[in-house]
């Protein structure tokens, strides 16, 4: 008989983790994955990357949920691998031929004009194979089905935009695709329409984030990694809540201002208006949440509650060496 399995005593954890995505995984499959690694009762991620895809994948714990929307804005940085000559139906590597065209012969002066051309602010049509919804059915289900969907044109902008001439994995004519983007831009739609510039059509055979906010491949941890850690090593590991909060101005509140803000009431402030503040409280310095300053007020936005609080600050001096 099999061994029965032991059950994993959930914990509060609380903090951002920063997985390189390994190939092959969902978002949510490396999600779980972790998850249980870090035995959390609470996860979520802030937004996701295709199973083929690797790299930057911010992963959400405890309190860190509750601001995970903050980071879906984020600007994004990503490294492809553009096949030329084939169509795929999903764009990229995991679908089936289903168009071939010539191979053009680039020089790099053609793809450096070609970038300037399709750097700025743009329209994209998101792809068929896409976890955008229609009457609340993913669109990717459509395509599976045969059915293809009307999709509006979103606005979207690529900040900066590199190419160069490479082979793909397959030896195969390609070009390596490097992308500083907007959030909702599709790296797949955006390879099919560098290759119908080309005169050809084509496809992705690797994706890569290298960067999405803040967040850099560079603070990244693999799974395998994390699997050969110590419990200790992997809380070491999380990002404090607040990192999620780049761009929120700070205040700082004495303990009865800390008290009344978690209340959820509005306190006076001679602070000047600011349309995204993070709040702390003082000794020792604790984060409280979100807010607003609008005409003299100090709004809360997003509270944490007081368990949350005395947990962060267990699990910080549990993580001090």
């Amino acid at each position: 008989m099999n061994a029965p399995r032991t059950r994993v005593q959930r914990r509060p954890v609380h903090g951002v983790l920063l997985l390189d995505k390994p190939l092959g995984f969902s978002s949510n499959q490396a999600l779980q994955k972790v998850k249980w690694l870090l035995r959390a009762d609470k996860a979520g991620h802030t937004g996701t990357l295709d199973p083929l895809a690797t790299g930057v994948l911010p992963l959400c714990f405890g309190a860190a949920t509750k601001f995970s929307q903050q980071h879906l804005d984020a600007h994004k940085q990503y490294q492809a691998v553009l096949r030329l000559g084939q169509a795929t139906t999903t764009g990229d590597a995991e679908g089936e031929v289903i168009q071939s065209g010539p191979i053009p012969n680039c020089a790099q002066a053609d793809l450096d004009r070609l970038s300037l051309l399709m750097t700025g602010p743009q329209t994209q049509v998101p792809p068929m194979y896409s976890a955008l919804k229609k009457d609340g059915k993913p669109l990717y289900e459509y395509a599976r089905d045969g059915v293809d969907v009307e999709r509006s044109a979103r606005a979207i902008e690529i900040f900066k935009l590199n190419m160069s001439c490479v082979q793909d994995e397959q030896l195969q004519p390609a070009i390596k695709v490097e992308v500083s983007c907007s959030k909702g831009t599709y790296i797949r739609t955006l390879g099919e329409d560098i290759a119908k510039a080309l005169g050809t059509v084509g496809h992705l055979r690797a994706l890569r984030r290298t960067q999405t906010g803040d967040f850099a491949q560079a603070g990244c941890v693999t799974l395998p990694e994390l699997e050969a850690m110590t419990e200790e090593q992997r809380l070491a590991m999380l990002h404090p809540v607040e990192a999620l909060l780049p761009n929120h101005q700070p205040v700082m509140l004495n303990d009865e201002d800390a008290a009344r803000f978690l209340s959820g009431l509005r306190r006076r402030t001679a602070l000047p208006d600011a349309p995204e503040v993070v709040v702390y409280a003082q000794h020792p310095r604790r984060l409280l949440g979100t807010a607003h300053i609008t005409a003299g007020e100090l709004v809360p936005v997003r509270l944490l509650n007081p368990i949350e609080i005395e947990h962060i600050l267990t699990q910080a001096t549990s993580a001090c060496p």
